[in-house]
């Protein structure tokens, strides 16, 4: 058991929904209450890592995170290092191809909130701002909620974009998906079955933990 990989993947699971977490409310309220052109543009590139291979994207992200991109000069310029192949990439990246699963859950929660409530608070003496935080917020947190779980569960698992962003080292960009693919090519199924079971024992539990929290919202 590559014990050093789970820890990594734990680690970017971690950091990459919290980082979500402003980053999906910020755009699934400007998607909800936001008119401007292009919005349709902005959901569609939102939702796009959904569909786009997980190659695709990470060699799209790989490119622009180049020592000779702008995004790479400028990571180089002030921390010294380069932004592919090491754990701050593999974290961007991560905000990139995890992003449509947070902020799809926080954008329907955010929708089902009826609008004659906000317009209540409104009226009662309440700013925009306080009625985001003491009136939608709290309606909406059960998407919330759900958005990180299912970010975080999609940063845990995820291969593709890892390995083209992060390769394969040892203690910063290997995770437990990469390591199970390692324990593969070495033939080594003992090694590969117990990180694919405990991969598959995290997907179980979260899932049927957001199916069972919906269902019990709903009863109430």
């Amino acid at each position: 058991m590559d014990w050093q990989a789970l820890e990594v993947s734990m680690k970017l699971a971690l950091v990459t929904s919290l980082s979500l977490l402003p980053i999906g409310l910020l755009l699934a309220y400007s998607l909800v209450r936001g008119k401007f052109r292009g919005k349709y543009l902005a959901e569609s590139l939102i939702t796009l890592p959904l569909v786009l291979p997980p190659t695709v994207l990470g060699y799209f992200l790989l490119v622009g995170m180049d020592s000779n991109s702008v995004a790479g000069k400028l990571f180089y310029t002030i921390t010294g290092d380069n932004l592919a192949f090491s754990f701050s990439g593999l974290w961007f990246a991560s905000i990139i191809y995890s992003l449509p699963f947070a902020v799809q859950p926080m954008l329907r929660a955010l929708e089902n909130i009826s609008p004659e409530l906000r317009e209540a608070a409104w009226c009662s003496g309440l700013s925009r701002w306080k009625t985001f935080i003491k009136i939608e917020l709290p309606l909406a947190w059960p998407g919330i909620l759900t958005g990180l779980i299912l970010s975080f569960c999609h940063t845990l698992g995820e291969f593709g974009v890892v390995l083209m962003i992060g390769g394969n080292i040892a203690g910063e960009t290997r995770t437990l998906s990469i390591a199970i693919y390692d324990s593969v090519l070495a033939f080594d199924q003992q090694q590969a079955m117990q990180m694919s079971l405990i991969l598959l024992a995290i997907a179980v539990i979260t899932v049927t933990a957001i199916y069972r929290f919906n269902h019990r919202l709903m009863r109430v």
